[in-house]
């Protein structure tokens, strides 16, 4: 839905203008700094005075600040260090206030090892003093530096420093600094290191970090087309992929702390700055990026099994007026011939913008129901939004069962007063395990009212069009119900009488240093168990995304699935999510992809923008140009602003085409994207990928934005540019096979292509040493799914020996679950071998029950880049020779087509063959062999 602090893009000088005046009045606080003014170096830092092992084959210390100052508030006098192994690649690295609990992401969020309880050790020193002292693990070393306190992460194999917190020597940063809300922490980086992650925003320099760039972390609601700025989610933590002599290493550090954070990378160092909670670090060895991520899976949580209907294609629209027009939509996706699986409702369903209403004269329930039996008879599903904030009204249930409840934040003892889309609202507090019964029950209720296949959470960053103390006006009506709905009517004073309202230090929130309570929760505000608004505000998105995903999984015990805007660490577990509120132009098609990129790496993996932008509307060409991206992004949706022209792909002819083609073969890959989504569930691995994730030592893919993988070995190469009809795009060395004419080869030896890309042209190429398996499609995924299976086989073009590799998942999607051992599920591995002139694809079933019970069969297998020609007297299928004729079976080959240079010792171009076995009928959940002979090339 609409941001309407997207208007900071448009007119970011009369914003600022306006907030400070509404909240300074031209008064501003003596012990304020922005970020731009900090002093480089705070006091001296901290010294070790004590330490010893714990008894979990951890180390515990004690460090004592050795010279007080009142920057940014009191040091805090003596904290508590902690550091374990916790298992062979992962190291913890903790330090917190040694006699005071501090706040920290709840251990019941993030289920995770409890550090050991404060111990009053003051005064214990030892005789001696400490010097350099190491800890060692499987991969990992712990050292530090006693005085100044600092401390260094190694890599065991090699030497490497992944981590130095030592000032020594630099210009850019000072010692560790721990107060109550101000902490600062730094690291030495090599000039070389490729750092990722630091989100949520939107990079224009593309998916790597760029040097003085800003990166703040707080969740807000502005809209994505803001550069630099603070954005929905807050994941503080950074991939670091570095090239040894040409091999690879990539590692990834986290800093789970949900407070406001500033920061800085330069290039050679990167700066925290966090306005509270404690410094809670975790090491991830890797050393490949795959590895990485399946590490901080393994941690954070694995992302969420997602039911197969989510990997069609899915359309929405703020604006959507009645059902009829809802009918219409769904009708003409099927007239285009365009796939369609899931349709959406913004807003527009409710009754007055209310959570879990129906608008009864717009949407009356009797024929709203009479729509969801038609489409469900066909397999489509249905998802409405719902947002956090319930509307304050006498006469509503579901806010008078929260009251009841009592679940809702808390300021000065009364439930905070917010204003978001039904006007005055109420924000429920996910912490307190009362609004999580209360929330489940009342989609339980909404349920019952209209069976939706899934929920879309939105404006849980959390969102508010005022900001303050409010009060519901008296004599007027608000919202009036004329002009845009997010101006505050609200009568509202600002707050700044406590340090949580007004900190000390100003992040740059909203890329402006708006006060951290702007258009959100006032941070004095309060949850269950005195927990404050200050520390839980980046979280309650995640909060609501657990809630959520609980009450559906409750409801039929089905496969949840759940679209978030608001995201922290560990949200993958439960949600999807989308990247806001973008924008049709250009630019923002080529951001897009940095994004999505970006929340694979956090854990995150069904992830995707708004097909064609959010606003204002696209033009044509983009439109053709978003789906040839979009039907690729994990999750794959149209969505239009209530403001903009309808966008459905069926509006114009060209973009039409371009979806029949782009969605038509994302429907084909149904299954491998299926089987990608196990992966993810089951190792972390994203669905959409960074080049260099399957190429880590090929440097020149380090920091690709414009192309992407899906999965290992299907690489995205498509037009960003307005008025281009080809693309240069960059092939890391091996040969590559067009998916939409696999005759057509390209041989790289590392380099960059001129690819025809017409209108409707996408280019989707194969990797060598692959097996992909496909379906024929359809327009629709539960009929998609039924059709016979097609194995691509890809060898290295033209060399006598060579091995291929694939695998497929196959489950009843609406399990909870989704893992191998419930006799609804089947695993297969797929092998290839080309030897001596003979070629070999056979497959390892793991429980083939399930593929067996749905007749799941193999039609066709096609393998790409033989050398030489095949004759039918030499194919045997599970150790059955063919005689010609005998059978349906048939064999064919092409020659394929070469985009190359030529060879360099003068023999022209390589030859090779594409050889395709059909009519076949071989059941997936059986093991099958297939061989052939080949001839001399000719």
């Amino acid at each position: 839905m609409f941001s309407p602090s997207s208007l900071l893009s448009f007119s970011s000088l009369h914003v600022l203008l306006v907030l400070v005046l509404f909240f300074y009045g031209g008064n501003s606080s003596s012990s304020s700094s922005s970020s731009s003014s900090v002093p480089t170096k705070i006091g001296k830092g901290y010294r070790l005075i004590f330490a010893e092992e714990t008894t979990d084959g951890g180390f515990i210390g004690h460090l004592q600040v050795k010279q007080k100052n009142n920057i940014y508030g009191s040091d805090i006098p003596l904290l508590q260090l902690y550091v374990k192994h916790e298992t062979e690649d992962r190291l913890r690295v903790h330090i917190t206030d040694a006699e005071k609990q501090r706040w920290e992401v709840p251990y019941n969020l993030l289920p995770r090892e409890q550090p050991p309880a404060l111990k009053q050790m003051i005064g214990r020193s030892r005789k001696n003093p400490i010097t350099v002292s190491e800890i060692a693990g499987s991969e990992l070393i712990f050292s530090y530096t006693a005085d100044p306190f600092s401390f260094a992460v190694k890599r065991k194999s090699n030497g490497q420093t992944l981590f130095n917190s030592s000032s020594y020597g630099s210009d850019s940063f000072g010692e560790m600094v721990f107060k109550d809300q101000y902490l600062e922490i730094s690291t030495q980086l090599p000039k070389d290191a490729s750092l990722y992650g630091l989100g949520e925003n939107t990079q224009p320099h593309g998916i790597k970090l760029y040097p003085n760039d800003p990166y703040t972390l707080y969740t807000t609601d502005v809209s994505a087309i803001n550069l630099n700025t603070d954005l929905y989610g807050s994941h503080p933590v950074y991939m670091d992929l570095r090239n040894v002599g040409g091999e690879p290493f990539a590692h990834s550090v986290l800093l789970l702390n949900s407070n406001g954070m500033d920061v800085f990378y330069r290039g050679n160092s990167l700066t925290y700055k966090v306005i509270g909670g404690v410094f809670d670090f975790y090491f991830f060895s890797g050393p490949r990026p795959l590895g990485v991520v399946d590490q901080y899976t393994s941690f954070i949580g694995r992302p969420a099994p997602m039911p197969y209907w989510s990997l069609g294609f899915h359309q929405c629209r703020w604006g959507y007026h009645n059902l009829s027009v809802v009918e219409d939509v769904v009708e003409n996706y099927r007239k285009a011939e365009i796939p369609l699986d899931v349709i959406w409702n913004d807003d527009d369903h409710m009754d007055g913008h209310k959570d879990f209403t129906l608008n009864p004269i717009n949407y009356p329930r009797p024929k709203l129901l009479a729509f969801l039996d038609k489409i469900h008879s066909r397999g489509m599903k249905y998802i409405v939004i719902i947002d956090p904030g319930i509307g304050v009204n006498s006469s509503y249930g579901v806010y008078q069962r929260g009251l009841a409840n009592d679940v809702f934040i808390k300021y000065e003892g009364e439930p905070y007063l917010a204003q978001v889309w039904p006007g005055a609202v109420n924000f429920p507090d996910f912490l307190n395990p009362k609004t999580v019964a209360w929330w489940g029950d009342e989609i339980r209720r909404f349920h019952e009212l209209v069976p939706v296949d899934g929920l879309w959470i939105d404006m849980n960053e959390a969102s508010n069009f005022c900001s303050g103390k409010c009060k519901i006006p008296k004599g007027k009506q608000c919202p009036s119900g004329t002009g845009p709905g997010w101006i505050c009517c609200l009568d509202c004073k600002n707050i700044t009488k406590t340090r949580w309202d007004d900190p000390p230090y100003k992040i740059n929130a909203s890329g402006l240093q708006v006060p951290i309570g702007f258009k959100t929760i006032a941070t004095s505000a309060v949850h269950y168990n005195g927990v404050l608004e200050y520390d839980a505000h980046s979280i309650y998105g995640f909060s609501q995304s657990v809630a959520t995903h609980k009450a559906l999984q409750g409801l039929e015990g089905k496969r949840p699935f759940i679209l978030s805007r608001s995201t922290y660490v560990g949200s993958g577990r439960y949600a999807a999510h989308w990247t806001g509120d973008n924008k049709g132009t250009w630019e923002d098609l080529k951001y897009s992809i940095t994004t999505v990129l970006n929340f694979g790496i956090f854990g995150v993996p069904m992830v995707g923008a708004d097909i064609c932008g959010f606003y204002p509307a696209p033009t044509e060409e983009l439109c053709n140009r978003w789906i040839e991206v979009g039907a690729f992004y994990p999750f794959s949706r149209d969505h239009a602003n209530y403001y903009s022209p309808r966008q459905e792909l069926y509006q114009w002819k060209t973009v039409a085409k371009s979806a029949q083609n782009a969605l038509g073969l994302r429907y084909k890959l149904l299954p491998y994207l299926y089987t990608l989504n196990y992966m993810a569930h089951t190792s972390g691995a994203p669905i959409a990928r960074p080049l260099f994730f399957s190429f880590p030592a090929y440097k020149e893919c380090y920091g690709l934005s414009t192309q992407f993988l899906l999965g290992s070995s299907l690489m995205v190469s498509p037009v960003l540019e307005q008025g281009k009809t080809s693309v240069k795009a960059l092939f890391p060395p091996g040969s590559w096979y067009s998916m939409f004419d696999m005759t057509q080869t390209i041989v790289s030896k590392g380099q960059y292509f001129t690819l025809d890309a017409p209108l409707n042209v996408v280019n989707v190429h194969l990797y060598q040493n692959t097996i992909l398996p496909m379906q024929q499609g359809g327009m629709i995924s539960k009929e998609a799914r039924m059709t016979p299976f097609t194995l691509i086989v890809t060898f290295p073009a033209g060399v006598s020996e060579a091995q291929a590799k694939g695998n497929l998942y196959l489950d009843n999607d609406e399990l909870p679950e989704m893992k191998l051992g419930n006799g609804y599920s089947t695993y297969v591995d797929l092998y290839a071998t080309v030897k001596e002139g003979s070629v070999k694809i056979w497959s390892e079933v793991q429980e083939g029950k399930f593929a067996l019970e749905q007749g799941w069969k193999i039609e066709k297998v096609a393998v790409l880049g033989l050398g030489g020609s095949v004759g039918t007297s030499g194919l045997e299928i599970n150790g059955s020779p063919l005689a010609p004729g005998a059978s349906d079976i048939e064999l064919s080959s092409v020659e394929q087509m070469h985009l190359q240079d030529d060879d360099e010792d003068g023999q022209g171009k390589k030859k090779s063959l594409m050889v395709e076995i059909s009519g076949m009928s071989l059941y997936v959940g059986k093991n099958f062999d297939i061989s052939m002979k080949m001839g001399t090339q000719g």
